[in-house]
């Protein structure tokens, strides 16, 4: 695997792992921990067992993706030696079938882990080794007491390993209360960064990265720029988009031959073309002069990948730049690379396409004085004259036309936007809500200071779906209840499970208890779209009484009369 030494902490936790004892340890992303784990957990491994041996909790489904694959890269030579990753956002019914293999090590998010828990698909009874990996992330998420609820169903006697990059109290607490006399281990803390390069994020929606791309490319005209993708597919269709808007670009991925990638990186370093999309693993040991941006179409998979790439640009003294694209999950990614490297990333601001239109404008026309100021254009004079002659006028409005028609596309763009907002307004004004709703429980309530306009406000944001498709809110002192299109719910309570509301990491689940006075049951329209806090001020949740309909003495009366006999 091209491993030829162990890094600080492999060396300092194996052995301690490999004899049996708790290790806490203190680490970076990035610095070879997965593999300070996982190498002496398949060496413990009983290969002949089809129990679930060993349980690895993640705090996002990218990671435990990520450490499972790095697992099954260590696990290749183990014969039936099975990874099983386990997370939300996938189809139960693939996991299950995977339980189903009889996996020996499963790497999950706790959210997901605890649902199989409650379905009985996953038993942790024979469980001899369980891995906390990135705590202090989890524990920031709001995962606490599903750690804790987790390693209480654990035998006893499980090894049980900790790995953070910090150490909070309630993380210290979670391993005193269930770790037995734990082994601590730290590395010294690196700063990974690179001074020399100034660097950017933008926040764009997930269906409009290519887009965005465009924008940035064109706003910024670099003169050679590597584009990071994640995948090779991703890789060759961005290229084609790019080339698709004019730009000189090509891909660089493991499937094109040596005499492709000769020619595709010859043509890069000559600047035929400007644009090079490529993906990791066949940019490693990429060096080229004169690379003026680095832009992350992808997120990288962690801090150090992230200082790779960026590493080629501001080379030899020069100032470089670096962009990134987040959309959905990579803010987790995002926030984390920021914490390990302690760089500034600024979040920046796409310009609209209005404002691109008259950047390449300028630079057409810039472009047009260079060539009529070196002359030759008698004849081409004389051809203008035949179709109208070159006074003022008329030369402004063929210099408009000639400009519309270069920026044919970028016009096209424009209207596009334009009719997309205008049909979204319409739609907004003549469509109501959906009629069928669920109701999803959120542990943040009025003592997290959170409001209604929090919540839409949230929910609107991170899963981009508009605000009519929310109805019924109810905020209680601790929770509140919050009634949603059931066609969104699913992908709703997975985003708001990754997102922070008010700085709080919000725990969201479908609402299953009874209907409560004065609002609808789980599953019904809501009454009212409208409904806010104030619906429910009582703390045993009933509705707030109207002061017109309160009874009257004789109204009590009347009822506590004894009923007469009949005769």
């Amino acid at each position: 695997m091209g491993f030829t030494e162990a890094s600080p902490i492999q060396k300092m936790a194996i052995p301690f792992i490999l004899e049996g004892r708790d290790v806490i340890g203190q680490a970076q992303t990035g610095t070879g921990k997965t593999a300070a784990f996982a190498i002496p957990l398949l060496e413990r491994l009983d290969q002949q067992s089809k129990d679930i041996q060993a349980l690895i909790l993640c705090p996002t489904r990218e990671l435990a993706m990520q450490v499972a694959k790095e697992i099954g890269r260590l696990a290749a030579h183990l014969p039936g030696c099975l990874i099983l990753p386990i997370y939300g956002g996938q189809a139960i019914d693939t996991q299950l079938r995977g339980l189903r293999k009889k996996p020996q090590v499963i790497v999950g998010t706790p959210g997901r882990v605890m649902d199989h828990m409650e379905r009985g698909s996953i038993g942790l009874d024979n469980i001899s080794m369980v891995v906390l990996d990135e705590a202090d992330e989890m524990l920031n998420m709001g995962f606490y007491e599903d750690m804790e609820n987790i390693l209480s169903q654990t035998p006893e006697t499980s090894q049980r390993l900790l790995f953070s990059a910090t150490m909070p109290p309630a993380i210290l607490k979670l391993a005193e209360a269930f770790l037995r006399n734990p082994q601590m281990v730290k590395t010294k803390v690196k700063t990974m960064t690179v001074e020399a390069i100034e660097q950017t994020y933008y926040q764009v929606e997930t269906g409009a990265k290519a887009s965005s791309l465009s924008r940035l490319l064109d706003s910024e005209n670099f003169a050679k720029a590597l584009i990071f993708c994640a995948t090779r597919q991703g890789a060759d269709e961005t290229a084609n988009y790019l080339q698709a808007r004019g730009f000189m670009a090509e891909a660089l991925h493991g499937s094109l031959d040596q005499a492709q990638r000769d020619r595709v990186m010859g043509r890069f370093r000559t600047g035929e073309i400007r644009m090079l999309v490529a993906t990791d693993l066949a940019a490693r040991g990429l060096d080229i002069d004169g690379v003026e941006a680095v832009i992350n179409y992808d997120m990288p998979f962690d801090a150090e990948n992230y200082v790779h790439r960026i590493g080629r640009t501001g080379r030899a003294g020069h100032k470089g730049r670096a962009y990134t694209l987040v959309s959905g999950r990579d803010s987790f990614k995002l926030r984390q690379i920021m914490r390990v490297t302690k760089a500034e990333i600024a979040l920046g601001e796409l310009p609209p396409l209005a404002k691109i239109i008259e950047i390449k404008a300028a630079r057409l026309l810039q472009r047009a004085q260079e060539v009529a100021s070196a002359g030759g254009l008698e004849d081409l004079r004389k051809v203008l004259a035949g179709y109208g002659g070159l006074d003022e006028d008329y030369g402004m409005e063929l210099a408009s036309a000639l400009l519309k028609m270069m920026l044919a596309p970028d016009f096209a763009a424009l209207a596009e936007q334009k009719k997309q907002v205008k049909q979204k307004k319409t739609a907004q004004a003549t469509v109501g809500a959906p009629t069928n709703f669920v109701r999803l429980r959120f542990n943040l309530g009025r003592k997290h200071k959170v409001t209604p306009g929090d919540l839409v406000g949230a929910i609107a944001g991170e899963s981009g779906h508009p605000a009519r498709m929310i109805g019924a809110i109810a905020i209680y002192d601790t929770e509140s209840l919050v009634d949603v299109a059931d066609s969104i719910a699913p992908e709703v309570m997975d985003v708001m499970n990754h997102c922070q509301i008010r700085g709080h990491k919000p725990k969201v689940s479908l609402d299953r208890g009874p209907a409560r006075p004065g609002k609808s049951s789980a599953g019904a329209p809501p009454k009212s779209k409208n409904f806010t806090a104030g619906a429910f001020k009582n703390k045993d949740r009933r509705p707030a009484r109207d002061k017109k309909a309160r009874p009257t003495g004789k109204d009590l009366k009347k009822d506590n009369a004894r009923p007469r006999r009949a005769k």
